[in-house]
């Protein structure tokens, strides 16, 4: 009897130590259960705010390319940097338009405000990409105002545009990413930070991958900005840029070809400057990429802007007395005498005069040719 009550004993015990961890194991499970459903709230809920700045940015993201539009506000030589993509109260000349633009800037600032520049700059990663297309149209027009400029880069917008144009292959993306950039890279400091992350090679490569007209003019606006800083000049030839721009009119479309003879005018008078301040000698590096010849070619366009460019650009580029040659060679000293009594423009005739006047080769050609 006495064994049989202690085998009972120890049989309860027993059980009284499994029931003992079968509740703790019930506890365990039911703390991870209640942290896998935490877990999954947490997630509804980011799903949900996300979805909710979807549904604002598509507010204020324009659904076309018609809002992304050259604000080129040139004045006299005032070429350096264009927003490519920023939304123009000078191309479009109805009133309702204007107000209809300024509408949209405002709400873009409103929902950068609400939503924050880092959530959108967060959202330009997303596996979604309608939430990329969305997140960087807004990002694109708020690049196109200086204020949000450097601001941007600080919070990782460049990075991330940079990456889209490395990996992506949605031809929206690529379009609106390369406008987002030639926006970001109205900035001197900007400048710097594209060059020195590989910006000119992955715009050359996104340019030889596309005949899409609206995607090369802002692929060639972004290589045109960065054509107005000397200090990259170097770095921007051997990336590929200025041959990326020089093959980019191959389009024929007269936007492209546009913005790649401002670029040739914005670098052609950097490097001038720098000639004359003694920062550089020598032959001009636009002359191995055949510049030149192309710029002369072009020299009757009808588009008056693309004309003046072009006439800059000669203008310049004659001023480096070791061009000289190339220009008797090629044809662009009578361009450059023709520039100087038929250009529109009184200051480019001007300039046209003067170089003539100041190049002693050019004097010795013009007087044999008098002869």
């Amino acid at each position: 009897m006495y064994r049989l009550h202690e085998s009972t004993v120890n049989e309860l015990q027993s059980l009284k130590a499994e029931f003992k961890d079968q509740i703790q194991e019930k506890e365990a499970i039911s703390e991870k259960l209640y942290a896998v459903q935490e877990k999954l709230s947490a997630e509804e809920k980011r799903r949900k705010a996300i979805e909710h700045e979807l549904v604002n940015l598509k507010k204020g993201a324009p659904e076309g390319d018609k809002h992304f539009e050259d604000k080129k506000s040139y004045m006299k030589e005032n070429i350096r940097g264009t927003s490519v993509l920023g939304t123009s109260a000078i191309l479009n000349k109805s009133g309702t338009l204007r107000v209809t633009q300024s509408a949209q800037r405002a709400t873009i600032a409103k929902i950068c405000e609400e939503v924050g520049l880092q959530k959108i700059i967060q959202l330009l990663t997303s596996e979604d990409s309608d939430v990329q297309i969305h997140a960087v149209k807004v990002i694109a027009n708020l690049a196109a105002e200086d204020g949000n400029q450097e601001s941007i880069v600080e919070e990782g917008g460049l990075d991330a545009l940079l990456t889209m144009l490395r990996s992506s292959q949605n031809a929206t993306i690529l379009r609106v990413a390369s406008g987002a950039i030639a926006n970001l890279a109205m900035n001197e400091m900007n400048q710097g930070l594209i060059m020195s992350r590989g910006g000119a090679k992955l715009l050359a490569k996104t340019a030889s991958g596309t005949d899409d007209p609206q995607t090369l003019r802002m692929v060639a606006g972004a290589l045109a900005n960065l054509c107005g800083n000397e200090k990259l000049h170097t770095m921007l030839k051997e990336d590929g840029g200025i041959k990326a721009m020089l093959g980019m009119v191959r389009s024929g479309n007269s936007d492209v070809v546009a913005q790649v003879a401002r670029g040739l005018a914005n670098f052609a008078k950097c490097e001038s400057r720098a000639m004359v301040q003694g920062h550089r000698k020598g032959r001009s590096l636009l002359m191995e990429d055949h510049a030149l010849e192309w710029l002369i070619d072009n020299c009757n366009t009808t588009s008056a802007s693309t004309r003046r460019h072009i006439e800059l650009a000669l203008s310049h580029l004659a001023q480096n007395e070791d061009n000289a040659r190339d220009f008797i060679s090629s044809g662009a000293l009578q361009e450059l005498q023709r520039i100087s009594n038929e250009s529109s423009r009184e200051d480019i005739r001007n300039l046209a005069k003067k170089m003539l006047k100041s190049n002693h080769v050019f004097q010795g050609e013009m007087r044999l040719g008098q002869q």
